[in-house]
């Protein structure tokens, strides 16, 4: 079959190039998709030079939905819904695949979601139900990385969880808040940020606290860490100081540059720190299953939704990267009709 792909040739210059795709494994049309930071920095040149170099021309975007065209299995029908795995593993090895050197991630080591037709293999893809709300839908994706993080901090977790602290006022920290409150609904859910304009809007949570104005007193079990950039240094600084012995801290954020870590605090405290990155098909099924079980999460999980821009030509896709680039808070979503 012959497919379109829209791909960054350099920092804000998109590129159409004919491709041949073979029916094999599913075929999915693309229908909605979701800009993450990690496009942007992309698409604005962001990144050190040498890594433009060596990963563009490159289809962005690793976060969407879309409608079955063909499965080669015949488990799935023409038209199903289905979300889309960017993660796709390569070989076996005894790492859990989103964290394995033998993955490959869509929008980052090859070809994202910017094209008329992807071909995936049939565990890169999770139905979902038709009345699921596509505009939120379309970043499941995100969702899934605050959902394995949570999983693995209820794993490792060995003191009381009764209060639990978010860092972060964005998209990220508005998600993992929003999982916690939903996952141990009798703990306090506390979220520290700079913007209270978005902090407002975290209705669900037990408590919201601009950065600089914390209760003396106030005391975590807990962290979790979603602000990223250089501004995390501050935000671990402030999470040592303020989380109880023995406490885990659960990094998201995602920084360029080196972050100096109090490591005298860290061991006086024995807190456990973990990383987490990205999500795997076993993350995708429990988001679902949570969207489906907790329907109004759509009511909150909608308030991230801010520009819905519909892509017919290049020049749509590229007035839609300039007009998240500027929005400050929420998720920009492309209709995807090309």
């Amino acid at each position: 079959m012959i497919n379109i792909v829209y791909r960054l040739k350099s920092p804000k210059f998109f590129e159409e190039a004919i491709d041949e795709i073979e029916l094999e494994g599913v075929i999915v049309r693309p229908t909605y998709l979701s800009i993450c930071q990690a496009d942007q920095r992309y698409y604005q040149g962001s990144r050190p030079a040498e890594i433009l170099e060596k990963k563009l021309p490159m289809a962005l975007i690793h976060e969407g939905i879309g409608e079955v065209v063909f499965d080669e299995s015949g488990k799935l029908k023409s038209g199903d819904k289905v979300v889309m795995i960017p993660n796709t593993p390569e070989g076996k090895d005894v790492y859990r695949a989103n964290y394995s050197y033998d993955s490959k991630f869509r929008g980052s080591g090859f070809d994202g979601f910017t094209s008329d037709l992807i071909k995936l293999q049939s565990d890169r893809v999770v139905k979902i139900p038709n009345e699921f709300n596509p505009h939120v839908a379309a970043f499941i994706e995100l969702m899934t990385v605050s959902y394995q993080g949570i999983s693995r901090f209820s794993e490792i977790a060995i003191t009381p969880k009764d209060v639990l602290g978010v860092w972060g006022d964005g998209n990220l920290g508005f998600i993992t808040a929003l999982f916690l409150k939903e996952k141990f609904p009798e703990s306090k859910v506390y979220v520290f940020g700079k913007h209270l304009e978005n902090l407002n809007l975290f209705s669900f949570a037990d408590g919201i606290y601009q950065i600089h104005n914390v209760p003396k007193d106030l005391l975590i079990d807990h962290a979790f860490e979603c602000v990223g950039s250089s501004a995390s240094q501050s935000a671990i600084e402030q999470i040592i100081d303020l989380i109880n012995p023995q406490g885990s801290i659960n990094l998201f954020g995602v920084s360029e540059y080196p972050i100096p870590l109090n490591t005298r605090m860290v061991l006086e405290k024995g807190l456990t720190i973990q990383g987490n990155s990205r999500s795997e098909r076993e993350d995708f099924v429990g988001v679902v299953e949570t969207l489906k079980q907790n329907p109004k999460l759509f009511e909150y999980l909608g308030k991230l939704v801010t520009n819905i821009c519909e892509i017919n030509s290049l020049n749509d896709l590229k007035e839609s990267f300039d007009k998240d680039y500027i929005s400050n808070f929420g998720k920009t979503i492309l209709k995807w009709d090309k």
